[in-house]
């Protein structure tokens, strides 16, 4: 770790910093916690409905903001930008899977939920199939994915940002990013995370857009984009390899079934069922549909996250490929020491791609706004997470334990569990920090991977299957 912080140093030093980016920075947090203390107070906190659903009363445009700001977190402008360095284009299609899957929660699986009265994704199965085992099971498995993909991954991103472009210590950042987000979580429930949502969105749209047409001027527009990404090696390779070389195919969306890394069969089919999983029945996402003050801002909410997910091939997966061009020695290194020198992580600096842009192309105040991009996309997924994870545990698991309990126990374990589960994910991050050859993004999907199939399945044999049901016990 010490080996880490010192180049960090390295990559920018902190007096680069000005007090035009700490202006806007500190502008930005002052105008977060105003959203934030602003939606507090429009709704009453002190039921289960209006601090898990915000009252049943959102409109369409902060459902849709909220939708793409708690999708959007800080790991997948690292995990992104990272992969499209290291390979193209392709990764896109985790993006653009989103488009349709978010029109299937509208039209085909928010009627159903809303009909059904429920607050919890599980509940709808309990529901559904009349047995508390699989409402169980499915909350369980839920939580842990918040910890081991979400959840840590955020965190280690966005302290990994902070690092890269203010020098600081990875557990500092963590720590202390750790405190602003939990506090107006547990405090505003989910008006609040919402509010701040649609706020962190605009400023992530504003910043990343400004980014990339600074990105895209320094090479000479979009039509160089691929030559040059082409002729992006490292000064210092491995010798007899070809690790250090471009994707041939690096502009290609679909990939060869065989040679690809993601071959278009994957990620045509399988992502399908991914993002079905992510988008339909993940309680982060489905939880902001169900605070909709009717089916009709519910659907339009979804429609403009679905415009939003076009924007990332753009603004984060271009960008990061730019950021392989310009700077090959740092974001393309294949040697071990020369990655340990670089990043800290002998298996490849990839995720610095992004953070490295940042530091290099944006001038003074610009570079304090993409901090706060950043910090917006890691408080707008954290805080989402930490509100749908408390949900899960105490709508389903506590009310399970505890028959009995009334609004101010339940608001109370929903606060407490808050806590319990920060704590569980700053302990996994130092396992992210040398996993899938330093590409946080893959990380994310081979975990998900495994455990996503089962439940999508279980979701579609529940709504166009009526005679499927659970054994009884």
């Amino acid at each position: 770790m010490m080996e880490s912080n010192s180049t960090a140093g390295a990559v920018l030093p902190s007096q680069q910093f000005s007090i035009a980016d700490l202006v806007v920075v500190v502008a930005y947090f002052s105008l977060n916690v105003g959203v934030g203390i602003w939606s507090s107070c429009r709704v009453n906190r002190n039921t289960v409905s209006g601090y898990f659903l915000a009252g049943r009363d959102m409109a369409w445009w902060p459902i849709g903001a909220s939708l793409f700001a708690s999708s959007e977190g800080s790991g997948l402008f690292i995990g992104l930008a990272g992969s499209g360095a290291a390979g193209g284009i392709a990764v896109a299609g985790f993006e653009w899977n989103a488009t349709y899957a978010l029109l299937a929660l509208a039209w085909v699986f928010v009627p159903l939920y809303i009909s059904s009265g429920i607050v919890t994704v599980p509940e709808y199965l309990q529901r559904r199939f009349g047995g508390e085992r699989i409402r169980m099971y499915l909350s369980s498995l839920s939580l842990l994915l918040s910890i081991f993909t979400k959840i840590s991954t955020d965190l280690y991103s966005g302290a990994l940002f902070v690092q890269v472009c203010l020098g600081w210590d990875l557990y500092l950042s963590t720590v202390l990013m750790l405190v602003v987000t939990g506090l107006y979580t547990i405090a505003g429930g989910l008006a609040a995370v919402i509010y701040t949502d649609t706020l962190q969105t605009l400023i992530m749209v504003l910043g990343a857009v400004v980014l990339a047409v600074r990105a895209f001027n320094e090479i000479g527009g979009y039509p160089n984009l691929e030559e040059a990404y082409g002729k992006a090696v490292p000064s210092k390779i491995v010798p007899n390899t070809s690790c250090h070389l471009p994707r041939a195919d690096a502009m290609h969306l679909f990939r060869d079934p065989v040679s690809g890394d993601l071959p278009w069969t994957g990620m045509t089919f399988g992502l399908s069922i991914m993002a079905t999983w992510y988008w339909c029945t993940d309680q982060v996402i489905v939880q902001r549909s169900l605070s909709a003050k009717s089916l009709s801002h519910a659907k339009a909410g979804s429609i403009l996250a679905s415009y939003l997910k076009m924007l990332p091939l753009f603004v984060i997966i271009m960008p990061g490929m730019i950021s392989r061009v310009l700077y090959p020695d740092s974001v393309a290194c294949v040697d071990p020491e020369e990655c340990t020198r670089v990043c800290g992580a002998a298996v490849g600096c990839s995720n610095i791609a992004y953070p490295k842009l940042v530091v290099e192309l944006m001038p003074s105040g610009l570079r304090g706004l993409m901090i706060a991009v950043m910090m917006a996309a890691l408080m707008s997924s954290l805080t989402s997470i930490f509100n749908s994870s408390s949900t899960l545990f105490t709508m389903d698991i506590w009310r399970k334990l505890r028959p009995g309990a009334g609004d101010w126990e339940l608001l109370l374990v929903g606060r407490v569990v808050t806590v319990v589960l920060v704590a569980l994910s700053v302990v996994w991050i130092p396992i992210l920090q040398s996993s899938s050859g330093g590409q946080l993004y893959v990380y994310i999907q081979a975990v998900t991977s495994y455990l996503a199939p089962p439940v999508t399945a279980v979701f579609v044999l529940a709504v166009f299957w009526p005679r499927a049901n659970e054994q009884p016990s």
